[in-house]
């Protein structure tokens, strides 16, 4: 019998089974997050935005929320901006700061009723009678002071002060701000709101500003989606996308035309200290591959071959039938995906039972969940989700680190947000740097640029063009006469003799409640990935993938911190029902995911990004190294500040026992 930790992910139509930058401490850089990169920028602040007063007589501790009563505090904050996320504009460098900005004020204000732990910006020590009764109080004048002013201006931002407004009073405190000084729980957490707002304003991401980079440019024009082709100065630069209609994948307005999302945040101050350099790259393992180039072209056409034949996978029809259970899947050394799963459950000395699916339904479950968190909660948001659910499944055996005695559920959830959000956060500086520094080429643009050259395997052939795409019979080919004519494989594209077909999925289907794109021949300069057509690709250069980067930076702490890499019970799941999925129609069957691991669900991540067409196996392998290295690092460096010990020279995202060395820009 399996023993399982379900995950518990509301998702349209899914079946949910369970589910310092600076010399000291106190000079830490914590920023604070502000309204989402499309609103107008707030008005820059250290102080928390009043609101309507409350009646005092309402303020108070000792109430117990009904719902959800043995959630702490912490973790009722932690919902509370999971939930402002989802209705925000997708962006998860800055909702990665945004969770790591709450992360930091609700630990200051729980360490400053401890003995030993210390804060990360604001270091103040009390001694009070009921200590749980003030954390509680500071922790939630923190965190409401943070919130309500990062999200006044974003998307979704009344309903989420509403909500904010709601959770104050239900805990029975009051919404006005209380006086700053003095040593009331109160005022102690209305000071760390102000710090961390304080600090944001200086830790580089423009938060005045919007989050705009000034600065940068691209250098191809758009491409637009609904024409076939891709025109570029430069292939191996990122071209924006030209699509009527746009949308956020949770439904709210971008525009025509992208625009970079923070190009610039290799410059971001992070979770301890970071060294980006005159490039902005706190790690930098060098370029990805680029076409042309002597050394990487015949990886990146490799690498492409790859990308197409996934695509071409997406197909139900197929009947290709697939073990997706941890008996066959996972257990990757790290960065590849050469694991070939685990013969026995550690934990319950069980076989894994082997789950066999649909290989088309398989992929397509595994792109749309991935996609930007169930919920739109973006990745950084979605690893809480997960991680919340783990320590649902661990309570009330709580042991940090897997060791000592059990802790309680508050101790336990500032502590896992500390360091989970700092590993988040971190790892979105160093993936985003990478996309400053590099300006990579997305998939979309790329095969249909090389598609429109020609093929490059065959120069006596037809179509020859050295930066073309390779031909791979079955997958990648020459459209002739004899092949489109009536009855043969290219006969759809009759008239196209000489062009570069690929046998690929065919793009969103008109009613994709009944029906789905399926797998075909098409033209190479057609291609689309698998996405919703008024999204297709994210606005931002592909090198390195920021899901990699996350997932594998979230592994590393959930490991660190539970004791085990192993999911509670050595297995996790995901339901997805027959007919839930929102790109198309489908699964064709109920298809459960699986996972033994934290870094099985990570790798996952990296390759569902394949999946669905945004990324190349150099963006997600250099991700998840990367976010491998920060995530040890950042739990590392969080359990310093649990023990008030802070050694002079601890990196927030560096490697910390030389099992990692990067070309430049990582401190050593």
């Amino acid at each position: 019998m399996r023993s399982r930790l379900f995950v518990g992910l509301v998702a349209v139509g899914a079946v949910l089974l369970l589910t310092r930058l600076g010399p000291t401490p106190a000079a830490s850089a914590a920023g604070s997050p502000s309204p989402d990169a499309s609103s107008p920028a707030a008005t820059a602040s250290a102080t928390p935005t009043p609101v309507p007063t409350t009646n005092p007589a309402e303020a108070g501790a000792g109430c117990t929320p009904s719902e959800h009563s043995d959630w702490s505090v912490a973790r009722r904050w932690d919902e509370a901006l999971l939930d402002a996320i989802r209705r925000a504009l997708p962006n998860p460098p800055v909702h990665a700061r945004n969770l790591f900005h709450l992360s930091v004020a609700m630990w200051d204000a729980w360490a400053a009723y401890d003995p030993t732990a210390l804060g990360y910006l604001v270091t103040e020590k009390h001694t009070v009678s009921k200590v749980l009764a003030a954390r509680n109080e500071a922790i939630s004048y923190a965190a409401y002071g943070v919130l309500r002013a990062r999200f006044a201006k974003a998307a979704g931002g009344e309903d989420s002060l509403t909500e904010f407004d709601d959770l104050m009073r239900s805990l029975c405190y009051a919404t006005s701000y209380p006086a700053t000084k003095g040593a009331s729980p109160a005022a102690l957490g209305t000071r760390i709101a102000a710090a961390v707002l304080s600090t944001g304003l200086a830790d580089r991401a423009n938060e005045a500003g919007g989050y705009g980079d000034p600065l940068y440019e691209p250098v191809n024009q758009p491409l637009t989606v609904a024409k076939p082709g891709a025109t570029m100065l430069d292939p191996n630069r990122w071209q924006p996308l030209e699509i009527v209609g746009g949308f956020s994948q949770n439904g709210i307005p971008t525009g025509t035309v992208q625009v970079a999302v923070d190009p610039h945040w290799g410059y971001v101050k992070g979770f301890g200290p970071l060294s980006a350099g005159v490039a902005g790259t706190p790690i930098d393992p060098g370029p990805p591959p680029r076409l042309g180039d002597a050394a990487t072209d015949a990886v990146l056409k490799e690498q492409i071959v790859d990308l197409i034949r996934k695509s071409s996978q997406l197909d139900p029809s197929a009947r290709v039938q697939v073990d997706i259970s941890p008996a066959s899947l996972g257990a990757n050394p790290l960065g590849s995906n050469d694991g070939r799963g685990l013969a026995l459950n550690p934990v319950t000395g069980a076989p894994y039972v082997p789950e066999i699916v649909n290989q088309g339904d398989f992929a397509r479950v595994v792109a749309e969940f991935w996609a930007d968190g169930p919920r739109s909660e973006t990745p950084p948001g979605h690893w809480n989700v997960i991680a919340n659910d783990v320590s649902d499944a661990l309570a009330p055996e709580l042991r940090i680190g897997g060791r000592g005695a059990a802790v309680d559920r508050l101790q336990w959830d500032v502590k896992l947000y500390l360091s989970l959000n700092g590993a988040v956060h971190n790892a979105a500086i160093v993936a985003w740097g990478l996309k400053g520094r590099y300006d990579s080429s997305r998939p979309i643009s790329l095969i249909r640029y090389m598609g429109g050259l020609g093929q490059s395997s065959d120069p006596s052939g037809p179509s020859y063009n050295r930066e073309g795409l390779p031909l791979v019979p079955g997958l990648i080919e020459v459209v002739t006469t004899a092949s489109s004519a009536r009855g043969e494989r290219h006969a759809a594209l009759a008239g196209h003799v000489g062009a570069i077909a690929i046998r690929a999925w065919q793009g969103n289907p008109k009613d994709p409640t009944t029906q789905v794109g399926g797998v075909g021949w098409i033209l190479a300069t057609t291609w689309v990935p698998y996405q919703l057509p008024t999204f297709v690709t994210p606005s931002f250069p592909a090198y390195a993938s920021g899901h990699s980067t996350f997932s594998r930076a979230a592994a590393e702490v959930l490991t660190g911190f539970t004791g085990s890499m192993f999911f509670p019970g050595g297995i996790a799941t995901y339901a997805r029902a027959a007919g839930s999925l929102g790109f198309e129609a489908g699964p064709t069957t109920d298809v459960v995911l699986e996972w033994a691991t934290y870094y099985d669900a990570a790798d996952q991540a990296g390759l569902s990004r394949l999946y669905g067409g945004i990324h190349i196996q150099a963006d997600d392998f250099t991700g998840r190294r990367m976010g491998s290295v920060c995530g040890r690092a950042a739990w590392h460096l969080a359990q310093e500040y649990f023990a008030g010990t802070i050694a002079p020279r601890t990196f927030g995202c560096a490697p910390i026992d030389g099992t990692e060395r990067w070309a430049a820009g990582a401190p050593s």
